[in-house]
């Protein structure tokens, strides 16, 4: 993406007028190098901003879920259609399959050994009791008020995602029944509820979305409509979703669930503890957001999907590592818990652990996820070596009984106080005395 900072006057888009949004009357920061003229200082602060918020978003994207290692993933892909004729135009689940099977043949996404696979299953609306439980459910309304003649109140319909998502994990073996998806032992499994309706209104999730991502589960929705105008607007312009399209969606939700790719309008701020929403990247080539209509993943995606998998087994064995040395601890530490032997192949273990973790960061630096992966895979063998050696070290403590001793009694300060008791005690006694020597001097 090229920005032309001479450019002007800017109206750049994105905006919105949503959760996140820019308050009414309120410019993009962008927009704020133009006008007035700015210090050199100042235009090399927000230039420094922008690269910065660039690199942040494009280069090391925030994860969004823990993702761990498994050898197969498996995607199902579950049609629940309601009219007599399936319409696949903007539901092209081969279409969507075929977007990443590309990228995994390329050699992206993937790791090692691990394989990628899509099942398809088709339900009839009519004839799922729970799907019809589950939109019944999850329906609720909102009311607008919109200017016409006059102010006009409107109540529109939508699905609440977090009270599908429930009932649909609640009712997830009876779904499977129904629509004959058998049981997957081994691997990620990920359903993806895709609830194509024969309702004439429009009907979306949360009022915006046309999909949403869980941890455990991707849920879309559309029906008859084909657009509606959207609360967002890009150069002045309103954009238009398109209802019917549901491929692109969908493939966004599908990265955030199974790798854990955050989409490019939310990154996570340490400074804030809170997720921020900023549009100004979210356009071009990517598959999240209101501003592209291109379903194909970018180098950010691709690389966001295997690191965020790097990143969680790296987070697994440094958490592992620091409950080993807690235990140590806790023993009274590595010289009294371990004998000698012990004691120097703790040494030696804790040594290869940790150089093969600093191998592995220094991998990851460089984008070579592979050899990220081999240094990961290799300290595990270290770490479970050195929970070996810390339980059957433990095991061998044997409890012993000290019996209490009575200090020796302080006879030192108990004659300090008993003389400067007595001192205190004479002088009070012998105060007229005292008094009237002093008297006669004077």
């Amino acid at each position: 993406m090229w920005i032309d900072l001479s450019a002007g006057p800017v109206d750049y888009g994105p905006a919105l007028s949503g959760d996140g949004v820019l308050p009414r009357g309120e410019s993009h920061p962008l927009t704020a190098l133009h006008g007035r003229p700015k210090s050199q200082k100042a235009l090399f602060s927000d230039l420094a901003s922008l690269v910065w918020s660039a690199y942040e978003v494009l280069l090391v994207p925030s994860l969004r879920i823990p993702v761990p290692f498994e050898n197969s993933l498996i995607v199902q892909l579950i049609h629940v259609y309601g009219s007599e004729t399936k319409d696949t135009n903007g539901l092209d689940l081969k279409s969507i399959e075929k977007t990443f099977m590309d990228e995994v043949n390329d050699g992206g996404l993937l790791l090692g050994d691990q394989s990628l696979s899509f099942k398809n299953y088709e339900v009839r609306y009519s004839e799922c009791s729970i799907c019809s439980f589950a939109i019944s459910r999850a329906s609720t309304s909102y009311t607008a008020r919109y200017l016409f003649d006059n102010y006009t109140l409107i109540v529109s319909e939508y699905l609440d995602s977090k009270r599908l998502h429930q009932i649909l994990s609640e009712s997830a073996d009876e779904f499977r029944r129904v629509a004959g998806v058998p049981e997957v032992d081994f691997g990620r499994v990920l359903p993806v509820y895709v609830f194509d309706l024969d309702y004439g209104s429009i009907l979306l999730l949360d009022r915006y979305h046309q999909s949403v991502a869980f941890k455990d589960m991707v849920v879309a929705v559309r029906t008859k409509n084909t657009q509606t105008v959207s609360d967002y607007s890009c150069n002045g312009r309103h954009m238009f979703m398109q209802t019917r399209e549901l491929e692109r969606p969908l493939v966004g939700s599908i990265l955030q669930s199974m790798w854990g790719v955050s989409p490019t309008h939310l990154s996570w701020s340490p400074r804030h503890n809170n997720t921020l929403v900023d549009y100004t990247w979210s356009v071009g080539q990517t598959p999240f957001g209101p501003f592209s209509e291109i379903s194909s993943l970018s180098f950010v995606q691709k690389d966001a999907a295997r690191r965020n998998v790097l990143l969680t087994s790296l987070n697994h064995s440094i958490t592992s590592a620091i409950e080993v040395l807690e235990s140590i601890t806790a023993h009274g530490g590595d010289i009294k818990l371990l004998r000698q032997a012990r004691h120097t192949e703790f040494i030696q273990r804790w040594n290869l652990f940790k150089y093969k973790l600093d191998k592995a960061v220094s991998a990851l630096s460089h984008m070579d996820f592979e050899m990220v992966l081999y240094f990961l895979r290799s300290s595990d063998s270290d770490l479970y070596a050195i929970h070996t050696l810390v339980y059957h070290a433990s095991q061998e403590l044997e409890a012993s009984l000290v019996c209490f001793k009575d200090p020796p009694f302080p006879w030192a300060s108990v004659s300090m106080s008993a003389v400067v008791f007595f001192a205190v005690v004479y002088a009070y006694v012998k105060r007229d005395t005292f008094f009237r020597n002093k008297r006669k001097q004077f």
